[in-house]
């Protein structure tokens, strides 16, 4: 009886940190759509950096999944990261604003990727390195714009 009362008195409990959390998720994916929508409108200027943002917040996004468990979800958004690499890669120019701390937030995203590699089962390392292996390309591209100007 004692037990019964304990997790009836738990239960509200549970069930706010589960309302909590989707809340947090649906204002996550949010802000997701908001940054990914203004990348794509925003000047050919400014993409590089917004698109550099949306890479990182994608890959934290990716982390949570994998360390959740949910490896198929993460796999497509790491899809996401790769399609919105290739973006920043394309879009890299003369007049690109921000070169400097886009590299330094790929450089952080990067060492993301890396440790979720340390911790990814067989089947994940795949996704992971080529992801790693574009987003170093990425990298080098913008030190080359950053140290030409």
């Amino acid at each position: 009886m004692r037990i019964m009362a304990k997790a009836i008195a738990l239960s509200p409990v549970v069930l706010i940190c589960t309302g909590v959390s989707a809340s947090i998720h649906a204002d996550n994916q949010r802000a997701l759509a908001a940054l990914q929508t203004r990348a794509e409108q925003a000047e050919p200027r400014d993409r590089c950096f917004l698109y550099t943002q949306l890479v990182n917040r994608l890959t934290d996004l990716a982390g949570q999944q994998f360390n959740s468990g949910d490896s198929v979800q993460a796999s497509e958004t790491l899809k996401q990261v790769q399609r919105y690499a290739e973006e920043i890669r394309s879009g890299i120019g003369d007049d690109t604003q921000k070169l400097k701390d886009s590299e330094l937030i790929l450089r952080r995203t990067t060492f993301l990727l890396q440790e979720l590699l340390h911790e990814a089962s067989y089947e994940d390392r795949p996704a992971l390195e080529s992801t790693i292996r574009l987003l170093d390309q990425v990298r080098t591209k913008l030190l080359i714009q950053v140290f030409a100007k």
